[in-house]
């Protein structure tokens, strides 16, 4: 379950927001705010919303630094799904119709904004964050 806080400037925005993701058994709302500067230290995700606004809605990571799913390409959850399926680099390459050197470009991609060095841990990593359905 991810905990969430939500700062928004208006009351009713900040209700609205509150009543959709306490809808989704997925969010526990533990604070809703006017300001950051109210928000509890234990939350998982901050998400700022700024009425009027045509940038939207932005979510941020909390003071902690906690950790934010990543967002990874079409092309990432592709290469994601043949590397759990434990296919080489080569085999990659020849079902995606590309070199092996986009290939290996695409695996440190991903191993980055995973924080992973190994193809095991990309997979596992992968499926724990739900990025990835085995």
């Amino acid at each position: 379950m991810t905990r969430i806080a939500i700062v928004a400037p208006s009351a009713r925005l900040r209700a609205s927001l509150a009543a959709a993701l306490r809808a989704s058994p997925e969010f526990e709302v533990v604070g809703v705010a006017a300001s950051d500067s109210n928000v509890p230290t234990s939350v998982d995700v901050v998400l700022v919303a700024h009425a009027g606004d045509d940038s939207g809605l932005r979510i941020q990571p909390t003071r902690n630094d906690a950790i934010v799913r990543p967002v990874l390409t079409n092309r990432e959850r592709e290469i994601l799904a043949l590397l759990a399926d434990g296919l080489a680099n080569k085999q990659i390459a020849a079902r995606l119709g590309i070199s092996k050197n986009t290939v290996k470009t695409h695996i440190e991609l991903l191993f980055d904004k995973l924080a992973v060095s190994t193809r095991a841990e990309a997979v596992a990593t992968g499926v724990r964050r739900g990025l990835l359905l085995l």
